[in-house]
């Protein structure tokens, strides 16, 4: 049980939990297309197969068709869940720019990333466009899952209000608000060892004051991450890593 070092080279591939139990592992469907038709992998090349709740097998592939790939089971091992968590709320940002901040986040090592509907998002998820931006969200952070070579993938909830945000705030082991103007910089604050690390990331015109207040008193504090100020679709995985840094997962 551990965190192995990812190594560049072989692709990642998933399945579902539970599919790395026999000796051949079979893709079908979009994973097999994405495998035979744009990764091109070739009979007797390596590659690797994860299940997205931190199993990896490593593997062989033994048939290539236009579609399908099958492959031999060389290695499981399972890698432990990562500790501290590190939660993100992120603002719904303009645009397409809400599919970049996952992309970055999930490269970085995010593990949770809540969408939020904060009062000064330009953006609005609703009824059935609400449904597709967050199918885009969750695809984007399994495709970036499988670039960055991640046992675990990382939960892309459903849209969040404040009083879901101010909720998890107070359930965390540590909860921060990402603010240009606080007094202490993200770097100096203290962090616990395990459980939920929360940081609340604002949209482009900023946190309001309610907001504010609300995340405050549910015990979030509030932190700069230096002299610049990102833009809310890269200030998330700027942030989470400079938090990573600080633990024992980097």
């Amino acid at each position: 049980m551990g965190s192995p070092v990812p190594v560049a080279g072989p692709p990642l591939f998933l399945v579902p939990p539970g599919d790395l139990t026999t000796d051949t592992i079979t893709l079908s469907g979009p994973e097999g297309h994405h495998a035979a038709a744009v990764r091109r992998v070739r009979q007797g090349e390596r590659a690797d197969v994860g299940d997205g709740a931190g199993t990896i097998a490593t593997c062989t592939v033994l048939s290539v068709t236009r579609d399908t790939v099958v492959l031999e089971v060389q290695t499981v091992h399972q890698v432990s869940p990562p500790d501290p968590r590190i939660t993100v709320v992120q603002a719904l940002p303009k645009g397409d720019r809400g599919e970049l901040a996952v992309e970055l986040m999930t490269e970085v090592g995010v593990d949770t990333i809540v969408p939020w509907s904060a009062h000064r998002s330009v953006a609005r998820w609703q009824g059935d466009r609400g449904a597709r931006s967050l199918a885009r969200w969750r695809s984007t952070a399994r495709e970036s899952s499988k670039q960055s070579r991640r046992p675990w993938l990382p939960t892309v909830t459903d849209l969040a209000t404040l009083a879901d945000v101010t909720k998890r705030a107070s359930a965390a082991a540590r909860a921060i608000v990402l603010e240009a103007a606080a007094e202490h910089p993200l770097s100096r604050l203290p962090l616990p060892t395990e459980g939920e690390i929360l940081l609340v990331i604002g949209p482009e015109g900023g946190i309001t004051p309610a907001e504010r207040t609300a995340l405050g008193e549910a015990g979030a504090a509030e932190a700069h991450l230096g002299p610049t100020v990102l833009r809310t679709s890269t200030a998330g995985a700027a942030a989470a890593a400079v938090l990573l840094t600080r633990t024992a997962r980097w």
